[in-house]
């Protein structure tokens, strides 16, 4: 297990009274935050807007039917627009993490290094810092398409004009090499304020080209020699145990706990119960995981009606074991870096091994990193609906069946995972206001506030409606 999430050092700098002498003080002048501290906020933001479970906020989990909902429904119906939901998304990405991620760096060229520190830990810094924003704008762009990029975060541009989306991607990918280029394994970086791997640029490295490869594979089927050639200079320096995975530990009390606990136990709210969408499948493959992931009823495991009304106490829901403040929050594991290095070897792909292997790997990755045993992953991958020889489909099929599995609990990963892949074959439920979602709409503050870009992007992506396809989205 990763660090603590120690993030107090924020919450000194913010959270502090004000004293009368203070009051003439630039409290915006970013040399008076350390670049360090804005790195660990931005780091908490970021994790803190991919795990919530908040249907105001992150509805992922219900867009891909792991969970459904109880008694108010909207957004398993893809009610997106009740609530602020692509707003407050946005908002997020933009304000709470990229703009500190950019104050960060900015403060840390101007700063330079802490005492004692050497020139590498301060390159180290920026690359980390490089790799965060780097993953911050790959999720917006496979959220909305075309977004704010190269005017963005600019306080002097308030009207930002909103670049192509697969053109953002491939200078991500730029960047990204650029970074990781720029690391020096051998010496150190953030140490305690890095909450994710504790300064270890080693396993930054791994996350960077882990990072590197999920973009390689958004890319495989519109752009196929860059695929290729990303997944490539990637495959053999990633993510290569559960050791190695992006996880943040939370802390036991607020506002730093898990909000997966917050949102689930402290609300007081049975929201949430599995899907049958979900529990069904794995049901049929008498998945190992199922205890892992979900309460069992009266020795059953059953889903809720995905999109209809369900009585809480009648279906299995979260295993209590994630809904506690302490439980992790990933960005990536080992498990989703098997699946993407099988999806890899079947586009003809050198990933250093054959699609089986590495859909063997990831199977077993998923069982193992949620406690299951080696006896489990023997059992599972001896089903012949398990095994890859000889499970039902096509490669996509076998592939994007097991990574939802996988990726429970992990919406958004998932989400992308499904349009790319298109299997699992889910549909929307009978009174939904639309197709299952394929990306959010633009928030509508934009159309106020930025209504003439805004308009120019909906019309060069074909349209902002939840079922337009983006660049990626091919089948």
């Amino acid at each position: 297990m990763k660090n603590i999430f120690a993030i107090f050092l924020v919450f000194l700098l913010f959270s502090s009274c004000t004293k009368l002498q203070d009051l003439n003080v630039n409290t915006k002048d970013p040399t008076n935050v350390p670049g360090e501290s804005l790195f660990t906020g931005a780091q908490r933001n970021l994790i803190m807007q991919m795990v919530t479970p908040n249907v105001n906020s992150n509805n992922f989990r219900l867009f891909v039917q792991q969970w459904t909902e109880t008694t108010y429904i909207d957004e398993s119906n893809y009610d997106i627009t009740t609530r602020p939901i692509p707003a407050n998304w946005w908002n997020s990405m933009y304000r709470s993490v990229l703009m500190n991620f950019k104050e960060s760096a900015a403060v840390l060229a101007e700063t330079g290094n802490l005492p004692g520190d050497g020139p590498a830990v301060l390159k180290n810094k920026l690359a980390i810092v490089e790799v965060m924003t780097v993953y911050t704008y790959s999720v917006l762009v496979e959220t909305f398409g075309n977004v704010p990029y190269t005017e963005a975060l600019d306080q002097l541009i308030l009207l930002p004009k909103y670049d192509d989306g697969l053109t953002i991607y491939k200078d991500l990918i730029t960047r990204l090499n650029a970074a990781i280029a720029s690391m020096d394994q051998t010496d150190g970086s953030f140490g305690g304020t890095d909450n994710m791997y504790y300064g270890d640029v080693a396993q930054w490295f791994k996350f960077a080209n882990s990072l590197k490869l999920r973009m390689g594979m958004v890319l495989a089927d519109v752009d196929a020699v860059t695929a290729k050639a990303t997944v490539e200079s990637a495959a053999a320096n990633v993510i290569a145990s559960n050791d190695d995975n992006a996880d943040i530990v939370f802390m036991s009390t607020q506002p730093n706990n898990n909000p997966i606990n917050e949102n689930l136990v402290l609300s007081g709210r049975n929201d949430f119960v599995a899907a049958n969408t979900f529990v069904d499948v794995m049901n049929d493959l008498d998945d190992p995981r199922r205890g892992y992931y979900l309460t069992d009823v009266n020795g059953e495991y059953i889903g809720g009606i995905y999109g209809a009304s369900n009585d809480f106490t009648q279906f299995s829901h979260v295993n209590p074991n994630i809904t506690v403040s302490e439980f992790p929050g990933t960005l990536f594991d080992l498990a989703e870096t098997e699946f993407l290095l099988a999806e890899g070897a079947e586009r003809g792909f050198n990933t250093g091994g054959t699609a089986a292997e590495h859909y063997a790997h990831g199977i077993a990755a998923s069982i193992e990193g949620w406690g299951g045993s080696a006896d489990e992953v023997s059992a599972y991958l001896a089903n012949p609906k398990v095994a890859y020889a000889t499970a039902a489909g096509s490669w996509k099929q076998k592939i994007g069946i097991q990574k939802w599995i996988a990726l429970y609990n992990r919406g958004f990963e998932s989400w992308t995972a499904f349009r790319i892949l298109d299997f699992p074959a889910l549909v929307a439920p009978p009174d939904a206001e639309s197709v299952l979602p394929l990306r959010l709409t633009y928030p509508t503050t934009e159309q106020t506030l930025n209504g003439a870009n805004r308009a120019s992007a909906a019309t060069a992506i074909g349209g902002d409606a939840v079922s337009t396809k983006l660049f990626f989205d091919k089948n």
